[in-house]
């Protein structure tokens, strides 16, 4: 194992265990999680099924997470490069996945207020 590979390894190891932990955090939490940075999270009262919310919320966040991991384990064998644009691919693709999801969770599990 060549020192790039280690160190590479390192870094994405540190890089993925605040999604996980996110993730994990999520899906555990008995209050309303959010998705964006600087919005609040939606009130109790505004969400049909807190538990299924977040914990479709905190899956969300592992997924990413382990798909980081595994696109970099698959890319390690043709090359670091290789492996790098797998990863950016997986963060791109899931970012724009997750905002999508989480917009269907919101439609799901967010009350319709008054008769809108």
């Amino acid at each position: 194992m060549t020192a790039e590979i280690i160190i590479s390894s390192v870094i994405m190891l540190i890089s993925t265990a605040p999604i996980i932990i996110i993730g994990i955090v999520q899906y555990r939490s008995k209050e309303p999680v959010g998705f964006w940075s600087g919005k609040e999270p939606p009130q109790k009262e505004q969400i049909t099924d807190v538990k299924a919310y977040n914990r479709k919320h905190g899956l969300m966040w592992m997924l990413l997470g382990t798909g980081l991991i595994l696109c970099f384990l698959c890319g390690l064998p043709f090359g670091g490069d290789i492996a790098g644009y797998l990863c950016m691919i997986e963060v791109i693709g899931g970012i724009l996945g997750m905002i999508a999801y989480h917009e269907k969770l919101d439609r799901m599990y967010r009350k319709k207020e008054g008769g809108k």
